[in-house]
């Protein structure tokens, strides 16, 4: 059965011991930050679990962060599926949505403010690179907007920096959708309708984040992946439906050309986002449940939630385009946590002949959405998912004059730091060009015998071991 609401998944969570709740008063304005980064540092991803920061300085709103990407474990239960089953879960979404359905009201309007009691400062919003980000910014919201020729909406994820009770900016990337929602409100002489969501059924988070093709309704396709209609409710002061049962709604809208200074903001490849000048909302009213849990994702340097997230998703896309669209032999694809999920991808292969690592990059550069600036391709014996064994492939698989393409003039990551300047100032994000680097650290002949003890004897050790009564060195012992 569907979760019904964030409430219901993190009960879930809490029965599979996925949840910690940090109980001890915490301030919004650094310490979220500085416990969430070392929990992602520290925490071997399959033993980290999602946090819920009950008592914040200041607040009586909890927060929750890592309920969709704190690990692989999380993420499939976000889904509720195994990691196997995420790529069906997410192909069933697509190919079968299903369509909202409109209810007269929701939990999301329990409790309204309106006029002069709209304050959206009342939401927790952490400061997360203290010193560089201008203030508070949430970055788990799920920003919905609709075509004015359509009617179809938009849901999707974007970073949104508190800019006072009653004012929002909102920095969206060329690419996305939204975007074309709001060119085509200032071509008609109008303002674009934004509802802001913060706190729902895991599903509809993760398909906020997932980019789609224009024109595809997202809240279908969380329906899809449900096997149930989302129910929404109309909002009350923009003409826009929300999730009925998200803790938090925002309501407002982008005025008529409406731009202003927004950021610089931390980003997911871990350095400073620039800022610039950027569409703002000018809020209208908030709505929200009784005793609200708000939401929030951890991103800015990797390993994140953020990380987690698109690493998990796209991998699964990227294997299917490879192995059933394109018909090559691909065993897995792993997109690194150190990359962001987007810099630097990995691939392994049952190679055929010798054209296929090089049609592996190309089918994967191929993709709509943009990651792998730098692609490697290995056989299918190298663990992708250990560093170690995939730079002993590049050392001893490839000779880099033979086995290493650069492809020029293709579409940047974005956000990339690594961007030329031009004279001496950042290009803007439109007018970015990249390249691609793809390296085939296959074998390309007969090799000769791995120089290691037979398979049998290292299991016949590991089967004995305590018999040789070796122990790790005591980190702490006294140096003699």
């Amino acid at each position: 059965m569907a979760y019904r609401d964030l409430r219901h998944y993190l009960t879930a969570l809490e029965e599979k011991g996925l949840l910690c709740h940090v109980r001890s008063e915490v301030d919004k304005d650094w310490e979220i930050a500085a416990v969430c980064r070392r929990v992602f540092q520290n925490i071997p991803e399959e033993r980290r679990p999602a946090l819920m920061f009950d008592n914040i300085k200041g607040s009586d709103i909890p927060l929750v962060i890592g309920i969709l990407g704190g690990s692989r474990a999380i993420y499939a239960t976000a889904l509720e599926t195994t990691l196997e089953g995420t790529l069906e879960k997410w192909e069933r979404g697509q190919t079968n949505p299903i369509k909202p359905r409109l209810v007269e009201s929701g939990p999301c309007q329990e409790v309204v403010h309106s006029g002069e009691s709209v304050n959206f400062e009342m939401l927790p919003a952490p400061v997360w690179t203290v010193g560089e980000d201008p203030g508070p910014y949430h970055t788990s919201p799920f920003v919905i907007s609709r075509d004015p020729e359509t009617g179809i909406p938009n849901m999707g994820t974007y970073r949104v920096q508190v800019k006072g009770r009653g004012k929002a900016g909102l920095m969206i990337n060329p690419p996305r959708n939204m975007n074309q929602h709001i060119r085509k409100n200032e071509a008609r002489g109008q303002g674009t309708d934004v509802a802001i969501v913060f706190g729902a059924d895991p599903i509809i988070g993760l398909t906020s984040v997932t980019p789609f093709p224009y024109g595809v309704d997202e809240l279908a396709v969380a329906g899809g992946i449900r096997g149930e209609p989302v129910e929404v409710t109309r909002c009350r002061t923009v003409d826009l439906v929300v999730p009925a049962t998200a803790e938090i709604v925002v309501e407002g809208k982008i005025p008529f050309q409406g731009r202003e200074a927004e950021g610089p903001f931390g980003e997911y490849g871990g350095y400073m986002g620039s800022g610039g000048n950027h569409p703002f909302v000018e809020i209208t009213c908030i709505t929200h449940r009784k005793n609200p849990i708000y939401q929030a994702f951890l991103s800015q340097m990797p390993p994140s939630e953020s990380s987690c997230i698109k690493a998990i998703g796209r991998e699964a896309v990227i294997r299917r385009h490879l192995k059933e669209n394109l018909g090559i032999p691909v065993t897995d694809v792993h997109l690194t946590d150190s990359g962001g999920a987007t810099g630097m991808l990995i691939i392994s292969m049952k190679k055929q002949n010798r054209f296929q690592p090089l049609k592996a990059m190309m089918g994967a550069w191929s993709h709509h959405d943009v990651f792998g600036k730098v692609t490697i391709v290995v056989d299918d014996d190298i663990d992708i998912r250990d560093s170690f064994q995939v730079e002993w492939a590049l050392s001893f698989r490839m000779q880099p004059a033979e086995d290493v393409y650069v492809i020029k003039n293709t579409d940047p990551l974005t956000l990339d730091p690594s961007q030329p300047l031009q004279d001496g100032e950042r290009v803007k994000p439109e007018d970015q060009v990249s390249s691609k680097l793809g390296i085939d650290a296959t074998k390309k002949h007969p090799f000769p015998p791995l120089a290691v003890p037979p398979k049998a004897h290292l299991e016949k050790v590991d089967a004995q071991w305590e018999r040789y009564g070796i122990r790790p060195v005591d980190g702490n012992a006294k140096k003699t």
